[in-house]
């Protein structure tokens, strides 16, 4: 790549993305040719696949189930490339002032969630669904992001809330929140996502970012300051920054698993969540390797 390509990317303000923003400060992107400029999502991966939709941003690192459902539903992206290997541990949430005290009581309650589409949204209906139980749209309170969840969980406006547990944990120990359970997502939690229209005009830029982005997870998953760097910037206690490093595994190749694309899709079939089940190719983009 002979000039600087510019590449707007998006994602969530969580310590999984750490990698990307060490890259950008090492202008490690720039050194393959390719201008980074971060957006920062607080709405989470609903947010994003709007953005995406309206042509705001080129690439998002978004949760699975997510991209997947608005591929479904029409979203001109697709997946270019995993990012996380291992599943998302959800928090469940209530209000402290809350009566809901048992992860078994929560199906009939409302969800307060950041926006349709979101994982918030989207894994409390895989969560019932995997429980032989099915949520109703009433249910639903869009709260917009994790502030508007606070106040809304307070003000008892909702009573669940599903959000990443060691992003959330901090509020559960200043008592701002309380956890009830916690969820496990049935797949690899993030994914790497594309519109079209940049996946058309600059495929040697993305293969040049999923270069990169690999080999900066590899070198942070070696790193011997890696935990005490994600402490520092996140504002986690060492020992949770500890326990989330060593159960997260970051990704350092492109290839999508079939596999894993089926799974999801299944299972957002039969939850309900869209209507059809589209084939691996509508969804992923395989890049051809750049020189």
């Amino acid at each position: 790549m002979s000039s600087i390509t510019r590449i707007r990317i998006g994602g969530v303000p969580e310590h999984f993305n750490l990698p990307w923003h060490l890259g950008m400060e090492h202008d490690h992107f720039k050194k393959h040719g390719v201008h980074l400029e971060w957006h920062t999502f607080k709405g989470g991966t609903g947010q994003m696949t709007k953005a995406l939709r309206e042509d705001e941003i080129d690439v998002c690192i978004l949760l699975t189930e997510g991209i997947v459902a608005d591929i479904a539903k029409g979203n001109p992206s697709k997946i270019i490339g995993p990012y996380i290997n291992t599943p998302l541990i959800w928090g469940i949430h209530s209000g402290v002032e809350n009566s809901l005290e048992r992860y078994g009581e929560i199906f009939e309650r409302r969800y307060a969630i950041s926006r349709l589409g979101s994982g918030s949204h989207l894994m409390p209906k895989v969560d019932a669904f995997s429980k032989g139980k099915q949520l109703k749209d009433d249910q639903f309170v869009v709260i917009k992001n994790l502030d508007g969840a606070l106040s809304s969980l307070e003000e008892l406006e909702s009573d669940v809330f599903y959000w990443e547990k060691f992003t959330t944990k901090p509020y559960v120990d200043q008592g701002k929140m309380k956890r009830i359970g916690e969820y496990i997502t049935p797949w690899p939690c993030f994914q790497i996502a594309a519109s079209n229209k940049i996946i058309d005009e600059a495929p040697e830029a993305l293969n040049a970012i999923l270069k990169s982005i690999y080999f900066i997870a590899d070198q942070f998953m070696n790193s011997l300051d890696a935990v005490e760097e994600v402490a520092r910037r996140y504002e986690l206690e060492l020992a949770d920054a500890e326990q989330w490093f060593f159960c997260t595994e970051w990704s350092t190749e492109s290839k999508v698993s079939k596999k894993m694309i089926q799974n999801v899709v299944f299972t957002l079939k039969e939850a309900g969540i869209i209507d059809y089940k589209p084939k691996y190719e509508d969804l992923v983009a395989i890049l051809e390797p750049s020189e």
